[in-house]
């Protein structure tokens, strides 16, 4: 069974180009779903029924897993089933039929200006090699938007300072370019200049953000940083790399950006993933028409 696991995640990366976050998640997923026919004596794939299924969907609901985990998990277990029944590894699919457990979608946490702000001017006081990566690292992650992976994922030739625009690869590795404001530019510049030389030792190639070993930052790595960054900044917020993302497009709304723009630059393949911001910019709305109205309060 941990065979066919195998082959089914080599030709998701292989052929399918996932994502190495996806794969580890399948990963884990996959070989819990094999444990779990183990424990009911059933060695091989094609003798998992839809029975089988069910139970292991019991379990599930018995761990009290997220209805996102419990829906990655159903997920995993559907693709690697369609994966076998094309490859004539099993007669049946003991997952046809089988919903996905209906997930709300969760509203994105956003940073207000002024937490921003704090954390921005914070990391602007160190001038170490170290502060002077952050800052550019916190400065470009506002900027433009970027997911973490993106950021992390940045080379050399990846900026134009002069054009003032980074050019990123997102879900499914799709290209996109996004502008940059005067201060991230000077930021990176900064960096470039003087952080970054004195912690390079050519183990890190092209990679623009350079961890002490002079090798590429990895996004918990940046985490970490963002972290202790946030509490240097007096920053109470539960912050992770994503609300700075989300403080973007929230942020650019509320300054009157339309949701076509932030789409783009976002990187969203479908405009209804950007639309749940517009709820926060609602909300913004009628706080701002409460507190202005002489007939509000």
């Amino acid at each position: 069974m941990r065979t066919a696991i195998e082959s089914f995640l080599n030709y998701l990366s292989v052929e399918r180009g996932v994502s190495q976050h996806t794969l580890a998640a399948y990963s884990n997923d996959l070989f819990q779903l094999a444990d779990f026919m183990a424990s009911r004596r059933v060695s091989d794939w094609p003798h998992v029924s839809p029975e089988h299924v069910a139970l292991f969907m019991d379990d599930l609901n018995d761990r009290s897993y997220a209805g996102s985990t419990k829906a990655r998990k159903v997920a995993a277990m559907r693709s690697l089933f369609r994966f076998l029944k094309e490859e004539r590894m099993v007669a049946d699919n003991p997952t046809d039929g089988l919903r996905s457990p209906r997930i709300g979608r969760p509203l994105p946490k956003a940073l207000t200006t002024e937490e921003v702000d704090r954390l921005l001017a914070s990391a602007a006081a160190d001038s170490t090699p170290d502060g002077l990566r952050d800052y550019a690292m916190l400065e470009l992650m506002y900027a433009c938007g970027l997911r973490v992976s993106e950021l992390v994922g940045l080379d050399l030739g990846h900026v134009d300072s002069v054009a003032g625009t980074v050019r990123c690869f997102g879900k499914g590795a799709k290209e996109r370019v996004v502008p940059l404001h005067d201060t991230a530019v000077s930021a990176l510049e900064r960096y470039l200049a003087h952080g970054r030389p004195a912690i390079a030792t050519g183990r890190g190639g092209d990679a623009i953000f350079l961890n002490r070993k002079g090798q590429r930052l990895t996004r918990q790595g940046f985490w970490l940083r963002l972290r202790r960054g946030a509490i240097a900044a007096g920053v109470t917020a539960k912050i992770t790399p994503h609300m700075l993302r989300h403080s973007f497009a929230t942020h650019l709304l509320h300054g009157g950006a339309s949701l076509r723009h932030v789409q783009e630059l976002l990187g969203h393949a479908s405009i209804s993933t950007t639309q749940i911001y517009t709820h926060l910019t609602s909300e913004h709305v009628r706080r701002e028409f409460e507190r202005a109205h002489p007939r509000a309060g």
